[in-house]
């Protein structure tokens, strides 16, 4: 489980102090709704340690994640904007960010290829891809880190109708199967409908769970 206590961070150029309250079980996906501007995504931003909070707890099964780095945090995140590299193929583009790449590796992305229905895709060029498709491919590169922690921020915005509720019931599968705790930040009231577990909201600076 996750559980976030009484985090609190406030802007410089700011008066306001956002304050957060949450609980993520394994398994489970929690939505963050709110205006643009309301604080959702600072809560990401303090989960991944791009900011450090002013107090607070975030816990792991009890294990202190804010005395953690970045880079040893447990956690993925999957960005509206892709961040692709256009140049490589499917395969390359999973592959960055893990260092040596060993045997190993190269069949793990073929397993998670299938999992998000690109197996036929293994070689093709970024470029080459659908936007859905290339969401797709940003998916299979967060589930190759084997983090039990899955952010999502708005990383559907932008795509049509049905690519969307495919990508949806995608994550969901996803979190059920690997056991991840996934926090999605939205604007969207019918993606919460659709998958989340539980819902909050930020109002008047704070989490309020819905």
């Amino acid at each position: 489980m996750i559980k976030i206590k009484d985090l609190e961070y406030q802007y410089k150029s700011s008066e306001l102090i956002y304050t957060y309250n949450l609980e993520v079980n394994q398994g489970e996906i929690v939505a963050i709704l709110g205006q643009s501007g309301s604080g959702k995504s600072t809560l990401l931003d303090l989960l991944a340690g791009f900011i450090e909070p002013s107090k607070g707890f975030i816990l792991l099964n009890e294990k202190d994640l804010l005395s953690l780095s970045v880079e040893k945090r447990p956690m993925s995140i999957l960005f509206q904007n892709h961040n692709l590299f256009e140049h490589l193929n499917v395969q390359k583009n999973i592959l960055l960010g893990l260092g040596k790449i060993k045997n190993d590796h190269i069949k793990k992305v073929q397993n998670i290829l299938k999992e998000v229905e690109l197996e036929n895709f293994e070689y093709t060029l970024s470029s080459q891809l659908s936007g859905g498709q290339q969401q797709r491919v940003a998916l299979a590169r967060v589930l190759i880190r084997d983090q039990p922690i899955l952010l999502l921020d708005e990383p559907f915005t932008g795509l049509d109708e049905q690519t969307r509720l495919i990508m949806l019931d995608l994550v969901q599968k996803i979190t059920k199967e690997h056991k991840l705790h996934t926090i999605m930040v939205t604007h969207e009231i019918e993606d919460c409908k659709k998958i989340a577990n539980k819902v909050y909201k930020m109002q008047d600076n704070k989490l309020v769970k819905q």
